[in-house]
């Protein structure tokens, strides 16, 4: 086991896991890892990342896989879980503090969650004890991924208006989680790992918390200084400021990066989406999305990825069309 923590190269890596009996070195593998599952420093979270590349390389046979994430938590510190294909967590989740020697994990932000593989171990949610134990280590995070719903629909800011409420509800609560049941991505192949798309909407809390967007005709993308320029061409600045106008494009496409596998399309919302009827905001939202997946489709096309989106296409628009006529 000395070898895989000591390869850092992924393609040699693959390279030497290649080499090995798969059938019974996985499973050695899968041993391995439920030992650092409950990872108490950063030496311990850093060789669970390292096993689960191994295991997004070689496959988890009949364990159910997950990814080793490493994020920032809401004040800024790092956050690294485990998460299941359904973005669900298992094993331990933890916060961790910066301290003057190094890194330890938080008492009172780390929580363990329940796996199929460790039946007997309950939920414990922030309460799961740790002790201090500083360590001077970079925390890693896992660089290829596991086989999932390449479609993920994200909040861009959290406002809008009331009458979009039970919509965006439904998106996170009904939407997004049939996609992720029932989208086939073992069918599509590895080259994707996320298409994420961001949604924001037009809102007014109050006189001081406002956003409504006006969407650019120009499908060119817009900067924030020619948004600003084309905006008073259109009203005055007291009408901006009344109203929170802001010019912004109803699509924009980031860039595809091979490495992360992930590509983000934003898409802004105006008001008046908001002043449409439930049915008829599901429908339009659903129009959009299309739109910007079949364009972001089109540029990966060109890539010339060995992935089937036709397959992918298929089953997003009927799951999604059967989501837009439930009501």
């Amino acid at each position: 086991m000395k070898e895989i923590f000591d390869i850092n190269d992924l393609d040699k890596l693959k390279a030497y896991l290649q080499k090995k009996d798969i059938e019974p070195f996985r499973e050695q593998l899968f041993a391995l890892f439920l030992q650092y599952v409950d990872y108490k420093n950063a030496d311990d979270w850093n060789k669970a990342v390292r096993i689960c590349e191994c295991l997004a390389i070689i496959g988890w046979g009949k364990n159910e896989p997950v990814e080793a994430v490493k994020s920032v938590f809401f004040n800024g510190n790092p956050q690294t879980a485990f998460r299941n294909k359904s973005g669900e967590y298992r094993f331990v989740d933890a916060i961790w503090s910066q301290r003057k020697d190094g890194l330890t994990m938080e008492q009172g932000r780390t929580s363990y969650h329940y796996s199929p593989h460790l039946k007997d171990k309950p939920a414990l949610l922030w309460d799961y004890p740790v002790e201090e134990n500083i360590l001077n280590a970079k925390l890693e995070k896992q660089r290829n991924w596991i086989t999932k719903n390449p479609i993920l629909i994200t909040r861009g800011i959290s406002n809008c208006y009331e009458s979009t409420k039970p919509v965006i509800e439904s998106i996170e609560n009904d939407l997004q989680k049939q996609l992720d049941r029932k989208m086939q991505p073992e069918k599509y192949g590895n080259a994707i790992n996320r298409i994420i798309i961001n949604h924001s909407h037009s809102y007014y809390d109050h006189a001081h918390c406002k956003s409504n967007y006006i969407i650019s005709e120009n499908e060119k993308k817009l900067t924030n200084q020619k948004a600003r320029e084309e905006l008073h061409k259109m009203f005055s600045e007291e009408e901006i400021q009344e109203h929170g106008y802001y010019l912004r494009n109803r699509f924009n496409y980031g860039p595809f990066k091979k490495e992360t596998g992930k590509v983000n399309i934003d898409i802004h919302f105006e008001k008046a989406f908001s002043e449409l009827g439930y049915k008829e905001q599901k429908g339009k939202f659903i129009s959009y999305v299309g739109i910007a997946l079949n364009t972001i489709i089109n540029n990966l096309k060109k890539k010339k990825l060995d992935y089937d989106f036709e397959l992918m296409m298929n089953d997003f628009e009927a799951i999604a069309e059967k989501w837009k006529n439930t009501f």
